[in-house]
């Protein structure tokens, strides 16, 4: 039995194609299946020694084939399995691509230059070099007509495209990222379920320095104009992540709230302001104007107009 391919090919190779199709079939979500299920890699196993004892049972079974051969189809059989594979496909390509002469048929393109016992062949182009030559012809052609006559589009218009591409990628990661923002990017939250999970939090750590309608205790009231440290979705997040005024504001939370928690009670927080609280504590800071927020046009004064009858009537 002569068999191409060696064992330690067929093995491997055969391993990680039953691997894949297990892969493929096996839903387990985002791990592989191999790790959300351990008894795939008991499977796994079996499959390998399974494949291990065909080789070992089929090369039994080639070496008692063997022992019943006569001498002369022994030794016909041993030169078919020392035979080397030629990849006769491959090298005619070769020839094709490179029409490079053997050492035997250099006598027919050498030259009759001699520099020192250095003689030149005429050896032509290499195909593959000549077709590459001709595409790239091909190819500035196309270019010339697309950008410099017809003016498909140019490097400013292309630059374009890619940052807008790149910035809807960029909002695309966010919503599956949103644990990396920070007190520059982050932004008014304003879904159902970030505000649900902003509430919740708010009331396992905030109500009681808070009260639950924002109203205030030993922290101040949330639902009044007036903020101690500026108001808006920024300074409320770094005032969450970072704490209060030393020695007698809050603690700081982000050892303790993720980014994206913290921007949930932010966002919460800022909705406070919609309440009317039952008991609410006197207002401290000052009123915070957000300084992005558009500023309505002022309405000038009217002008009184005064006629000579007023003025004469004033003397």
């Amino acid at each position: 039995m002569s068999t191409r391919t060696p064992w330690w090919i067929r093995v491997p190779v055969l391993f990680f194609l039953i691997f894949g199709l297990m892969e493929y079939f096996i839903d387990s979500g985002e791990k592989p299946a191999i790790i959300e299920y351990p008894i795939t890699q008991f499977f796994m196993f079996m499959v390998l020694m399974l494949l291990i004892a065909i080789e070992l049972i089929v090369k039994s079974v080639e070496n008692i084939m063997f022992q019943t051969l006569t001498e002369e189809g022994k030794e016909r059989y041993l030169a078919s399995k020392s035979k080397k594979v030629e990849w006769k496909w491959a090298k005619n390509l070769y020839q094709r691509l490179t029409k490079s002469r053997s050492l035997e048929r250099e006598e027919e393109i050498i030259l009759d230059h001699n520099y020192d016992g250095i003689r030149e062949l005429d050896n032509v182009l290499p195909p593959w070099w000549v077709y590459l030559f001709y595409a790239t012809i091909i190819f500035s052609v196309v270019y010339l007509v697309r950008f410099h006559i017809v003016g498909d589009y140019d490097q400013a218009l292309e630059y374009e495209q890619e940052v807008a591409a790149a910035q809807m990628a960029i909002e695309e990661y966010k919503k599956t990222a949103k644990n990396l923002v920070d007190v520059n990017t982050v932004e008014f939250l304003t879904d159902a379920s970030d505000l649900a999970a902003g509430e919740k939090i708010f009331v396992q750590n905030c109500v009681v320095c808070h009260m639950a309608d924002g109203g205030g205790g030993i922290g101040p009231n949330l639902a009044d104009e007036y903020w101690i440290l500026g108001g808006g979705i920024k300074n409320v997040f770094n005032t969450i992540s970072e704490g209060g005024r030393d020695g007698k504001g809050m603690v700081a939370w982000k050892q303790t709230l993720k980014p994206l928690e913290m921007a949930q009670v932010a966002s919460y927080v800022l909705t406070l302001g919609e309440n009317t609280p039952a008991n609410p504590k006197a207002p401290e800071g000052e009123i915070w104007v957000d300084p992005d927020a558009p500023q309505s046009e002022e309405t000038p004064a009217t002008e009184q107009v005064s006629d000579s009858t007023d003025v004469a009537m004033n003397k």
